[in-house]
């Protein structure tokens, strides 16, 4: 009988070792000067950053859902790190949160360490816009749970805050504002909606354009998550904040209730921001209302902040001159928490 390797049975330790060869330098190219070491120890080590009386350590975990489908059916990996990077450090700044590291875990078929190498390069560039570190990581083998081509990708950030900085929704009162900052398209939620809407019913390649859209299906669904990190850290050293949220399952419908206090409501104009056209096309494929599309996708808000009225401009003119577009689309009223539109 021959001797069952571990090889054999479908773990290559081999092309895992090659693999974390290939990622080194792009962890490397992340480290802030807090970081201790280096990739290839058992636990990552990092000093607390320098500046703060009471820091609170703020931490998050998340993935990067049914996206990655896409970017496997596309054979496209090099942006879904991104988005990644993007779920995690965007929840940390909500409660206005430096992010400070991240670590990754990708469950894959086999180790293939080339789109392995690829995938991380994401998550490091992820992680340079975030201003964070990727200190480590895990990536594991399990050909009898994933098909071959497929894997699945989760992240775990950490982020730190003066803890008489932490932004909590507490102080929200009537009367108070409520800015939008654009998405960059579905970002990553409802995704298993907007396939099975354009490629399952539609009908639609990847490679081909959308209608009404002008891009191609691929192009459209693989965008990378905006991260709003360095505007919005920036805006916080001038501006007094008052609740923010990060918009991702459950839409503004869902996430904006989840930092306003009780007999808080935030009135929504829907129509005070443009909505990128693939919702539409997404919307009418889907046959669904406008409700059920609110709580599904973002709508082309991505991120929220809460301030006083006579605060918006100045905010406003900061977030521009950061390159975001900024749109005022509502304001507190007293009611039952939640969101009205209208």
């Amino acid at each position: 009988m021959d001797p069952l390797t571990y090889r054999a049975a479908g773990v290559d330790i081999r092309a895992g070792d090659e693999a974390v060869r290939l990622i080194k330098p792009l962890a490397a190219s992340t480290y802030r000067r807090e970081v201790l070491g280096g990739v290839g120890a058992f636990a990552a080590l990092c000093e607390m950053p320098a500046g703060y009386r009471e820091p609170v350590l703020v931490s998050s975990t998340d993935g990067a859902g049914t996206k990655v489908k896409v970017a496997v059916l596309a054979d496209r990996h090099d942006t879904i790190g991104i988005d990644l990077v993007a779920m995690g450090v965007n929840d940390l700044l909500a409660h206005g949160a430096e992010p400070f590291y991240f670590l990754d875990y990708l469950a894959v078929h086999r180790v293939d360490p080339a789109r392995i190498e690829t995938i991380v390069s994401g998550i490091a560039r992820g992680c340079r816009e975030a201003g964070c570190a990727l200190v480590g990581g895990e990536t594991a083998e399990m050909g009898d749970l994933y098909a071959p081509g497929e894997y699945d990708l989760a992240g775990f950030a950490v982020g730190v805050v003066e803890k008489s900085r932490i932004i909590t929704g507490e102080g929200v009162a009537v009367g108070d504002r409520v800015l939008g900052l654009a998405s960059s398209g579905l970002h990553a939620n409802g995704y298993t909606l907007a396939r099975k809407a354009l490629i399952d019913r539609r009908g639609l390649k990847l490679d081909e354009p959308i209608p009404g859209v002008g891009r191609a299906l691929g192009d459209e669904l693989l965008e990378p998550t905006r991260i709003y990190v360095k505007p919005v850290l920036e805006l916080l050293r001038h501006v007094p904040v008052k609740a923010m949220a990060h918009v991702t399952g459950g839409g503004l419908t869902e996430n904006v209730p989840r930092v306003l206090p009780e007999g808080r409501v935030a009135a929504i104009a829907p129509r005070s921001w443009p909505v990128p056209p693939v919702f539409g096309v997404i919307q009418q494929a889907a046959g669904v209302d406008d409700d059920e599309m609110r709580r599904t996708f973002n709508m082309g808000v991505g991120f929220v902040i809460v301030l006083a009225r006579a605060d918006v401009e100045r905010a406003a003119a900061i977030l521009r001159e950061a390159d975001e577009q900024v749109f005022e689309i509502g304001e507190i009223r007293a009611g039952e928490r939640g969101v009205r539109y209208g």
